[in-house]
Protein backbone atom coordinates (compact mmCIF):
# COMPACT_ATOMS: atom_id res chain seq x y z
CA UNK A 1 0.00 0.00 0.00
CA UNK A 2 1.65 3.59 -1.00
CA UNK A 3 1.50 5.94 1.94
CA UNK A 4 0.24 8.43 -0.23
CA UNK A 5 -2.71 9.87 0.65
CA UNK A 6 -4.87 10.50 -2.52
CA UNK A 7 -7.45 13.48 -2.39
CA UNK A 8 -10.82 11.72 -3.35
CA UNK A 9 -14.16 12.91 -4.47
CA UNK A 10 -17.08 10.16 -4.09
CA UNK A 11 -20.83 10.55 -5.55
CA UNK A 12 -23.82 8.50 -4.51
CA UNK A 13 -27.18 8.99 -5.80
CA UNK A 14 -28.28 5.12 -5.61
CA UNK A 15 -31.65 5.94 -4.12
CA UNK A 16 -33.64 9.27 -2.35
CA UNK A 17 -30.01 10.78 -1.35
CA UNK A 18 -27.31 13.18 -3.46
CA UNK A 19 -24.08 12.88 -1.80
CA UNK A 20 -20.69 14.03 -2.23
CA UNK A 21 -17.90 13.26 -0.30
CA UNK A 22 -14.17 14.41 0.05
CA UNK A 23 -11.42 12.36 1.71
CA UNK A 24 -7.74 12.57 1.83
CA UNK A 25 -6.39 9.48 2.51
CA UNK A 26 -8.62 8.36 5.20
CA UNK A 27 -9.67 11.37 6.55
CA UNK A 28 -12.71 12.85 6.02
CA UNK A 29 -12.83 16.36 4.81
CA UNK A 30 -16.46 17.03 4.08
CA UNK A 31 -19.79 14.90 3.74
CA UNK A 32 -22.18 17.07 1.61
CA UNK A 33 -25.83 15.41 1.14
CA UNK A 34 -28.83 17.15 -0.50
CA UNK A 35 -31.94 14.47 0.50
CA UNK A 36 -35.18 14.38 -1.72
CA UNK A 37 -36.78 12.40 1.49
CA UNK A 38 -39.32 15.22 1.37
CA UNK A 39 -40.81 14.63 -1.78
CA UNK A 40 -41.11 10.92 -1.34
CA UNK A 41 -43.19 10.99 2.08
CA UNK A 42 -46.38 11.54 0.64
CA UNK A 43 -46.23 8.32 -1.61
CA UNK A 44 -44.48 6.32 1.71
CA UNK A 45 -41.86 5.17 -0.28
CA UNK A 46 -39.27 6.64 -2.59
CA UNK A 47 -40.09 6.74 -6.30
CA UNK A 48 -38.06 6.25 -8.37
CA UNK A 49 -37.96 9.14 -11.22
CA UNK A 50 -38.86 11.41 -8.45
CA UNK A 51 -35.52 10.73 -7.19
CA UNK A 52 -33.87 10.60 -10.71
CA UNK A 53 -35.14 14.41 -11.16
CA UNK A 54 -34.16 15.23 -7.62
CA UNK A 55 -30.46 14.00 -8.48
CA UNK A 56 -30.24 15.87 -11.79
CA UNK A 57 -31.21 19.66 -9.42
CA UNK A 58 -28.78 18.63 -6.90
CA UNK A 59 -25.46 17.63 -8.18
CA UNK A 60 -23.94 20.13 -9.33
CA UNK A 61 -24.79 22.31 -6.38
CA UNK A 62 -23.87 19.45 -4.07
CA UNK A 63 -20.27 18.93 -5.72
CA UNK A 64 -19.85 22.63 -5.26
CA UNK A 65 -20.77 22.89 -1.75
CA UNK A 66 -18.63 20.18 -1.13
CA UNK A 67 -15.37 21.72 -2.61
CA UNK A 68 -16.62 25.15 -1.15
CA UNK A 69 -16.61 23.00 2.45
CA UNK A 70 -13.60 21.04 2.14
CA UNK A 71 -11.62 24.10 0.34
CA UNK A 72 -10.16 22.35 -2.45
CA UNK A 73 -10.76 22.63 -6.21
CA UNK A 74 -11.74 20.32 -8.53
CA UNK A 75 -8.44 20.23 -10.51
CA UNK A 76 -6.70 19.40 -6.59
CA UNK A 77 -8.68 16.09 -6.59
CA UNK A 78 -6.81 13.06 -7.55
CA UNK A 79 -8.97 10.76 -8.26
CA UNK A 80 -12.89 10.43 -8.32
CA UNK A 81 -15.16 7.18 -6.98
CA UNK A 82 -19.21 6.87 -7.78
CA UNK A 83 -21.42 3.89 -6.60
CA UNK A 84 -22.40 2.06 -10.08
CA UNK A 85 -24.80 -0.32 -8.04
CA UNK A 86 -26.57 -1.64 -6.32
CA UNK A 87 -29.46 0.62 -6.26
CA UNK A 88 -32.61 2.30 -8.30
CA UNK A 89 -31.12 2.23 -11.62
CA UNK A 90 -32.84 5.89 -13.10
CA UNK A 91 -30.88 7.38 -10.19
CA UNK A 92 -27.91 5.96 -10.23
CA UNK A 93 -27.41 6.85 -13.50
CA UNK A 94 -27.24 10.51 -12.64
CA UNK A 95 -24.16 10.07 -10.40
CA UNK A 96 -22.26 7.83 -12.92
CA UNK A 97 -22.93 10.76 -15.97
CA UNK A 98 -21.76 12.98 -13.15
CA UNK A 99 -18.52 11.28 -12.13
CA UNK A 100 -17.65 10.24 -15.70
CA UNK A 101 -18.00 13.91 -16.96
CA UNK A 102 -15.64 15.01 -14.21
CA UNK A 103 -13.36 12.05 -14.41
CA UNK A 104 -13.01 13.33 -18.46
CA UNK A 105 -12.88 16.89 -17.79
CA UNK A 106 -10.09 17.13 -15.49
CA UNK A 107 -8.17 13.95 -16.69
CA UNK A 108 -8.65 11.87 -13.43
CA UNK A 109 -8.74 8.69 -12.63
CA UNK A 110 -12.55 6.88 -12.05
CA UNK A 111 -13.72 4.03 -10.00
CA UNK A 112 -17.09 2.73 -10.01
CA UNK A 113 -17.34 1.19 -7.40
CA UNK A 114 -20.23 -0.95 -5.00
CA UNK A 115 -22.55 0.59 -2.74
CA UNK A 116 -22.75 -1.95 0.36
CA UNK A 117 -19.30 -2.42 0.48
CA UNK A 118 -18.96 2.02 0.46
CA UNK A 119 -21.28 1.22 3.97
CA UNK A 120 -18.33 -0.79 5.08
CA UNK A 121 -15.39 1.36 4.14
CA UNK A 122 -16.72 4.53 5.81
CA UNK A 123 -15.56 3.29 9.26
CA UNK A 124 -12.14 4.00 8.10
CA UNK A 125 -12.66 7.76 8.56
CA UNK A 126 -13.83 7.20 11.83
CA UNK A 127 -11.86 4.31 13.83
CA UNK A 128 -9.17 4.12 11.50
CA UNK A 129 -7.72 1.06 8.96
CA UNK A 130 -10.65 -1.95 8.65
CA UNK A 131 -9.37 -5.35 10.37
CA UNK A 132 -8.94 -7.66 7.93
CA UNK A 133 -10.89 -10.25 8.00
CA UNK A 134 -14.00 -8.41 9.84
CA UNK A 135 -17.95 -9.35 9.79
CA UNK A 136 -19.84 -6.60 7.84
CA UNK A 137 -24.12 -6.17 9.11
CA UNK A 138 -25.24 -3.98 6.65
CA UNK A 139 -29.10 -2.82 7.09
CA UNK A 140 -30.72 -0.69 5.45
CA UNK A 141 -34.72 0.38 3.61
CA UNK A 142 -33.04 -2.45 0.52
CA UNK A 143 -30.50 -4.40 2.05
CA UNK A 144 -30.05 -6.62 4.67
CA UNK A 145 -26.63 -7.98 4.52
CA UNK A 146 -24.06 -10.65 6.37
CA UNK A 147 -20.98 -9.89 4.95
CA UNK A 148 -17.19 -11.79 5.67
CA UNK A 149 -14.86 -9.05 4.35
CA UNK A 150 -11.17 -10.15 3.38
CA UNK A 151 -10.54 -7.07 1.89
CA UNK A 152 -12.62 -4.37 1.63
CA UNK A 153 -10.93 -3.71 -2.46
CA UNK A 154 -11.52 -6.99 -3.58
CA UNK A 155 -12.34 -10.06 -1.52
CA UNK A 156 -16.33 -9.93 0.27
CA UNK A 157 -18.16 -12.95 0.45
CA UNK A 158 -21.66 -13.35 0.94
CA UNK A 159 -23.03 -15.02 3.79
CA UNK A 160 -26.44 -14.30 3.71
CA UNK A 161 -28.58 -11.41 2.96
CA UNK A 162 -32.50 -10.65 3.16
CA UNK A 163 -35.19 -13.11 1.36
CA UNK A 164 -38.10 -10.45 1.12
CA UNK A 165 -38.05 -7.47 3.01
CA UNK A 166 -35.06 -5.60 4.51
CA UNK A 167 -34.89 -4.58 7.67
CA UNK A 168 -35.39 -0.58 6.75
CA UNK A 169 -38.33 -1.57 4.71
CA UNK A 170 -39.94 -3.48 7.64
CA UNK A 171 -39.68 -0.31 9.59
CA UNK A 172 -41.50 2.00 7.03
CA UNK A 173 -44.24 -0.78 6.55
CA UNK A 174 -44.55 -0.97 10.06
CA UNK A 175 -44.28 2.58 10.41
CA UNK A 176 -47.52 2.86 8.42
CA UNK A 177 -49.71 0.73 10.00
CA UNK A 178 -48.76 2.90 13.41
CA UNK A 179 -49.61 5.38 11.30
CA UNK A 180 -46.35 7.50 11.79
CA UNK A 181 -44.57 9.37 9.60
CA UNK A 182 -42.31 8.39 6.42
CA UNK A 183 -38.95 7.40 7.13
CA UNK A 184 -39.99 4.89 9.59
CA UNK A 185 -36.97 3.75 11.61
CA UNK A 186 -36.23 7.05 13.35
CA UNK A 187 -40.16 7.35 14.60
CA UNK A 188 -40.60 3.91 15.48
CA UNK A 189 -36.95 4.59 17.47
CA UNK A 190 -38.34 7.07 19.38
CA UNK A 191 -41.73 6.17 20.11
CA UNK A 192 -40.49 2.98 21.19
CA UNK A 193 -38.65 4.25 24.29
CA UNK A 194 -41.71 4.78 26.01
CA UNK A 195 -42.83 0.92 24.93
CA UNK A 196 -42.30 -2.94 26.31
CA UNK A 197 -40.22 -4.68 24.00
CA UNK A 198 -41.40 -7.71 25.60
CA UNK A 199 -44.87 -6.83 25.68
CA UNK A 200 -45.82 -8.26 22.57
CA UNK A 201 -44.00 -11.73 21.27
CA UNK A 202 -43.98 -11.22 17.65
CA UNK A 203 -41.86 -13.89 15.34
CA UNK A 204 -38.69 -13.71 14.66
CA UNK A 205 -37.80 -15.27 10.94
CA UNK A 206 -35.46 -17.74 9.56
CA UNK A 207 -34.29 -18.55 13.30
CA UNK A 208 -35.98 -22.45 13.71
CA UNK A 209 -33.67 -25.60 13.80
CA UNK A 210 -34.77 -26.39 10.01
CA UNK A 211 -34.38 -22.80 8.60
CA UNK A 212 -30.90 -22.36 10.20
CA UNK A 213 -30.03 -25.69 8.62
CA UNK A 214 -31.10 -23.93 4.81
CA UNK A 215 -30.82 -20.24 5.67
CA UNK A 216 -28.15 -19.79 8.70
CA UNK A 217 -27.22 -16.25 7.95
CA UNK A 218 -30.27 -14.94 5.63
CA UNK A 219 -32.89 -12.77 7.09
CA UNK A 220 -36.43 -12.56 6.56
CA UNK A 221 -38.79 -10.31 7.81
CA UNK A 222 -42.09 -10.02 5.66
CA UNK A 223 -43.66 -12.57 8.65
CA UNK A 224 -42.57 -9.85 11.27
CA UNK A 225 -44.61 -6.91 9.46
CA UNK A 226 -47.34 -9.05 8.63
CA UNK A 227 -47.54 -10.40 12.14
CA UNK A 228 -47.56 -6.57 13.46
CA UNK A 229 -50.08 -6.04 10.51
CA UNK A 230 -52.60 -8.23 11.89
CA UNK A 231 -52.28 -7.58 15.59
CA UNK A 232 -52.92 -3.69 15.05
CA UNK A 233 -55.88 -4.78 12.98
CA UNK A 234 -57.11 -7.18 15.52
CA UNK A 235 -57.00 -4.52 18.16
CA UNK A 236 -58.35 -2.13 16.44
CA UNK A 237 -61.68 -4.52 14.86
CA UNK A 238 -62.08 -4.96 18.89
CA UNK A 239 -62.20 -1.74 19.38
CA UNK A 240 -59.46 -1.69 21.72
CA UNK A 241 -56.76 1.38 21.35
CA UNK A 242 -53.31 0.46 20.23
CA UNK A 243 -50.54 0.28 22.30
CA UNK A 244 -48.45 1.75 19.78
CA UNK A 245 -45.08 2.82 22.22
CA UNK A 246 -45.50 -1.23 22.61
CA UNK A 247 -45.92 -2.35 19.40
CA UNK A 248 -43.28 -0.46 18.13
CA UNK A 249 -40.65 -1.78 20.97
CA UNK A 250 -41.83 -5.15 20.55
CA UNK A 251 -41.37 -4.72 16.52
CA UNK A 252 -37.63 -3.22 17.08
CA UNK A 253 -36.61 -5.79 19.61
CA UNK A 254 -37.53 -8.40 17.12
CA UNK A 255 -35.67 -6.95 14.17
CA UNK A 256 -32.62 -6.12 16.29
CA UNK A 257 -32.95 -9.50 18.51
CA UNK A 258 -32.32 -11.77 14.99
CA UNK A 259 -29.92 -9.20 13.19
CA UNK A 260 -27.60 -9.38 15.88
CA UNK A 261 -27.99 -13.02 17.05
CA UNK A 262 -26.91 -13.84 13.20
CA UNK A 263 -23.88 -11.56 12.70
CA UNK A 264 -22.32 -12.85 15.97
CA UNK A 265 -22.98 -16.23 15.03
CA UNK A 266 -20.98 -15.50 11.86
CA UNK A 267 -18.03 -13.92 13.81
CA UNK A 268 -18.32 -16.96 16.21
CA UNK A 269 -18.20 -19.48 13.06
CA UNK A 270 -15.73 -18.01 10.89
CA UNK A 271 -13.63 -17.09 13.61
CA UNK A 272 -14.11 -13.52 13.13
CA UNK A 273 -13.23 -11.01 16.01
CA UNK A 274 -14.46 -7.91 14.56
CA UNK A 275 -17.48 -6.69 13.65
CA UNK A 276 -19.21 -4.01 11.78
CA UNK A 277 -22.44 -2.55 11.37
CA UNK A 278 -23.62 0.01 8.86
CA UNK A 279 -26.49 1.25 6.44
CA UNK A 280 -28.91 3.56 7.57
CA UNK A 281 -30.66 0.92 9.67
CA UNK A 282 -27.49 0.84 11.84
CA UNK A 283 -28.52 4.17 13.10
CA UNK A 284 -31.10 2.24 15.44
CA UNK A 285 -30.56 2.66 18.87
CA UNK A 286 -31.65 -0.59 20.22
CA UNK A 287 -29.79 -2.44 17.65
CA UNK A 288 -26.30 -0.70 18.43
CA UNK A 289 -27.22 -1.46 22.02
CA UNK A 290 -27.71 -5.06 21.55
CA UNK A 291 -25.15 -5.46 19.20
CA UNK A 292 -22.75 -3.96 22.09
CA UNK A 293 -24.15 -6.46 24.64
CA UNK A 294 -23.92 -9.15 22.67
CA UNK A 295 -20.67 -8.54 21.37
CA UNK A 296 -19.00 -7.91 24.81
CA UNK A 297 -20.38 -10.93 25.87
CA UNK A 298 -18.61 -12.96 22.92
CA UNK A 299 -15.58 -10.98 22.93
CA UNK A 300 -16.38 -9.28 19.31
CA UNK A 301 -14.87 -5.94 18.88
CA UNK A 302 -17.71 -3.76 17.47
CA UNK A 303 -17.14 -0.77 15.32
CA UNK A 304 -20.30 1.51 14.51
CA UNK A 305 -19.92 4.70 12.63
CA UNK A 306 -21.38 7.60 13.86
CA UNK A 307 -25.04 7.83 12.47
CA UNK A 308 -24.30 10.90 9.49
CA UNK A 309 -21.74 8.06 8.08
CA UNK A 310 -24.31 5.48 8.09
CA UNK A 311 -27.17 6.73 5.93
CA UNK A 312 -26.25 6.77 2.10
CA UNK A 313 -23.67 9.53 1.57
CA UNK A 314 -20.97 10.33 -0.49
CA UNK A 315 -18.29 10.01 2.17
CA UNK A 316 -18.52 6.26 1.73
CA UNK A 317 -18.08 6.37 -1.90
CA UNK A 318 -14.72 8.42 -1.67
CA UNK A 319 -13.80 6.77 1.36
CA UNK A 320 -13.95 3.23 -0.47
CA UNK A 321 -12.19 5.27 -3.82
CA UNK A 322 -9.27 6.27 -1.50
CA UNK A 323 -9.11 2.55 -0.50
CA UNK A 324 -8.75 1.85 -4.45
CA UNK A 325 -5.94 4.25 -4.96
CA UNK A 326 -4.00 3.30 -2.00
CA UNK A 327 -4.28 -0.29 -2.46
CA UNK A 328 -2.75 0.23 -6.20
CA UNK A 329 -6.09 -1.06 -7.93
CA UNK A 330 -6.97 -0.66 -11.60
CA UNK A 331 -9.39 2.67 -12.11
CA UNK A 332 -12.20 2.02 -13.84
CA UNK A 333 -13.24 2.48 -17.61
CA UNK A 334 -14.93 5.28 -18.84
CA UNK A 335 -17.85 3.30 -19.89
CA UNK A 336 -18.56 2.08 -16.86
CA UNK A 337 -22.33 0.83 -16.16
CA UNK A 338 -25.21 1.66 -13.63
CA UNK A 339 -26.08 -1.39 -12.72
CA UNK A 340 -28.92 -1.45 -10.70
CA UNK A 341 -28.57 -5.22 -9.32
CA UNK A 342 -24.56 -5.32 -9.06
CA UNK A 343 -23.60 -8.21 -6.58
CA UNK A 344 -21.26 -7.68 -3.46
CA UNK A 345 -19.02 -9.83 -4.85
CA UNK A 346 -18.07 -7.65 -7.85
CA UNK A 347 -16.32 -4.74 -5.68
CA UNK A 348 -15.50 -2.41 -8.57
CA UNK A 349 -16.79 -2.37 -11.96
Amino acid sequence: MTEHEPLVLGVESSCDETGVGIVRGRTLLTNAVASSVDEHARFGGVVPEVASRAHLEAMVPTIQRACDEARVRLTDVDAIAVTAGPGLASALVVGVAAAKALALALDKPLYGVNHLAGHVAVDALEHGPLPEPLIALLVSGGHSNLLLVRDITQDVESLGATLDDAAGEAFDKVARVLQLPYPGGPHIDRVATDGDPRAIAFPRGLTSGRDLERHRFDYSFSGLKTSVARWVQHREVAGEQVPVADVAASFQEAVADVLTRKAVAACREHGVEDLLIGGGVAANSRLRALAEERCAAAGIRLRVPRPALCTDNGAMIAALGAEMVMRGRTASRLDLPADSSQSIELIQV
